[in-house]
């Protein structure tokens, strides 16, 4: 027997495990690696921060994002395991349930971020985590002087803290939030072996209704970021709070993708 067809049947066999018939067993153990690397980083965050700071935001932006898609991929699991059971979706089904409210109910995308489908709920997909991780890995070093920059450009001071804030979320959102969203949807799609033309197709599809969305939630949380954070702190704070956005993100990317199609069920789950 070989070594593939031995990892395939592991790997199927693991996917197939829910706790309570409900929560997927893969993708709960990936989440708690995920935790327990950001407690030990949160742990001795200083001591890395004063040491290598820019690695530390690296290796933190990383961890995060990929905290982001295991959530996003387990939403996903969750919802099409319940759509998948005899007789579909029941009361008992509450997760379920509130997922599909939100999703219907997204202000921002007429696209469903988890269409109705029968197919088996998707593996755990390895290849789109480790694209994200990779992705808040290499934009770290870009957050962290976009940040610095700001801190230097509009300081904040014991008699004037209000309008450099604002005057630096203004920038952000004006300036870094749109090329932030190009950006990613641009590598992302090209990550996943796009041309030219997926890649204008992803923003033609996506960028203006991520880019509201962006409007409205991003604001106030950088006011806050920019009001109360040390420097150090911002990049680790948006992407803790950015963990919700990026699981949006990534359940956005992947809408194309998850689709109802008529061909046979592929094991084969292309990301974000």
């Amino acid at each position: 027997m070989s070594w593939e067809l031995t990892r395939r049947r592991f790997v199927r066999a693991i996917n197939s495990k829910f706790i309570f018939d409900r929560i997927p067993l893969l993708h709960a153990v990936i989440f708690f690696i995920e935790m327990a690397i950001i407690a030990r980083l949160v742990s001795r965050f200083n001591a890395y921060y004063d040491e290598r700071p820019v690695l530390t935001m690296m290796v933190t932006n990383a961890v995060l994002g990929g905290v982001a898609d295991t959530v996003a991929q387990t939403i996903t699991s969750i919802r099409e395991r319940a759509l998948r059971k005899p007789g579909g979706v029941n009361k008992d089904d509450t997760v379920a349930i509130e997922i599909h409210e939100l999703d219907r109910k997204n202000p921002w995308n007429e696209r469903e971020l988890i269409p109705e489908s029968k197919d088996l709920p998707p593996p755990f997909d390895f290849e789109r985590l480790t694209r994200f991780m990779a992705y808040g890995f290499g934009m770290a070093p870009l957050q962290y002087k976009w940040f610095s920059f700001l801190s230097r450009a509009f300081p904040i001071t014991k008699t004037s803290a209000f309008a450099p804030a604002m005057k630096r979320v203004a920038f952000d959102q004006l300036v870094f939030a749109p090329f932030g969203i190009a950006c990613f949807f641009t590598v992302m799609t090209a990550a996943e072996g796009g041309g030219r033309r997926a890649i204008a197709h992803k923003l033609r599809d996506m960028y203006i209704p991520t880019l509201k969305a962006n409007f409205m939630v991003w604001p106030a949380v950088q006011i806050i970021n920019f009001r109360l954070m040390p420097v150090q702190f911002q990049l680790p704070f948006v992407s803790t709070v950015g963990i919700a956005w990026t699981a949006y993100l990534s359940l956005t990317n992947a809408s194309e993708e998850a689709e109802p199609k008529t061909a046979p069920y592929s094991p084969t789950i292309r990301l974000q």
